[in-house]
């Protein structure tokens, strides 16, 4: 992920998750469709969309945003400043203050880190920055670039003080690259602002990050369209019936660069150095908390079907949607009646 400092109102575009959401079932409470108060930015790196369905004020809307801005300042590498940057400024030099929010984050990354033996690493930044994938400067390093950069990331030393309030990047070079989920963090404290403001019926939108608050106002789940991974069109898969959940959603077709005739997207293997090489085309993680699912998605995508499939049903409260290079469809246990193939192009296997 690359944040950015850019702060300005956007028009709705295709994202990475596309919602479908159905507000004309009965109710005796509800006799038409009801219309959210909305608003939209590009706040790290991405569109951000927040709709209330509550009887609420804008003044709501603007605390979310708030908020939202207030992570990205501590924590973008794409900023003139920040605390992220200042660590990584520091490395092998100095641990760096940092506050409450950032101790968390950096905190979940080492913990999935750790369970995922490094696929998932937040000091990928490195690798992130070499290929520049989203960028002007995208390009195909040299292996020995790779080999380089690939020496510098190891989550093992970094350093963090939960009790002084600091971080420390051991060696110099070192760079903390929070894309895989901060985004995730993010649509969990939106969500705390919107309900500490009486919010009951939302749906956050972080640039395919969905974190669907309670139920439809209809009193029916929410309907999330699942994004079709070989189209950028906000085309869908199929439907997934949630409510209280988070859905991330992580794929090939989110940024990438072509090279002679070869596809490079951005979920970097830290294994290889290289693009992630799997039959997977795209995955969805529902999950209670987003910054499980944000970190989940990448971690998965690195492991591939079969081995990502046992992860995830290792996971208490977490299931997933792979979505295979060959159109194929598989769900983890607990999805069984609750996601529905709806374009026939796809096959749902299990």
């Amino acid at each position: 992920m690359i944040f950015s400092s850019k702060n300005k109102k956007f028009k709705i575009i295709a994202i990475s998750i596309v919602l479908a959401i159905t507000l004309s079932a009965c109710s005796k409470k509800v006799t038409k469709p009801v219309e959210p108060i909305s608003s939209t930015e590009f706040l790290m790196g991405t569109v951000c969309t927040i709709k209330i369905y509550d009887k609420s004020s804008t003044k709501v809307l603007d605390s979310a945003f708030k908020r939202i801005r207030e992570i990205e300042d501590k924590m973008s590498i794409n900023k003139e400043a920040s605390e992220v940057i200042d660590i990584n400024n520091a490395a092998g030099e100095k641990p760096i203050k940092i506050s409450d929010g950032t101790v968390e984050v950096l905190k979940e990354g080492l913990k999935f880190a750790g369970l995922t033996g490094g696929k998932m690493d937040i000091t990928v930044g490195p690798l992130v920055k070499l290929w520049g994938i989203g960028t002007d400067a995208a390009r195909v390093p040299s292996k020995g670039e790779i080999q380089e950069k690939k020496a510098l990331i190891n989550y093992k030393n970094l350093i963090l003080d939960e009790k002084n309030k600091t971080a420390f990047l051991k060696n110099k070079g070192m760079i903390i690259d929070l894309g895989a989920i901060a985004k995730g963090y993010t649509a969990d404290e939106v969500s705390k602002v919107l309900k500490d403001n009486g919010v009951e019926h939302a749906i956050i939108n972080l640039g395919g990050n969905v974190f669907a608050m309670g139920k439809n106002i209809t009193g029916t789940p929410w309907k999330i369209g699942i994004q079709d991974p070989f189209t950028q069109r906000g085309d869908i898969i199929g439907m997934i019936q949630v409510e209280n959940k988070s859905i991330v959603t992580s794929g090939i077709y989110e940024r990438y660069f072509e090279k002679d005739g070869k596809k490079y997207h951005h979920i970097l293997s830290t294994s290889t150095g290289y693009p992630c090489d799997n039959s997977i085309a795209g995955v969805s993680i529902v999950s209670e908390k987003s910054i499980d699912g944000d970190a989940l998605s990448t971690s998965v995508f690195s492991l591939g079907l079969e081995d990502g499939m046992k992860f995830i049903n290792t996971m208490p409260g977490v299931e997933g949607i792979f979505i295979t290079k060959d159109k194929q469809v598989y769900t983890t246990t607990g999805l069984k009646d609750k996601f529905k193939i709806t374009n026939a192009e796809f096959t749902l296997k299990n």
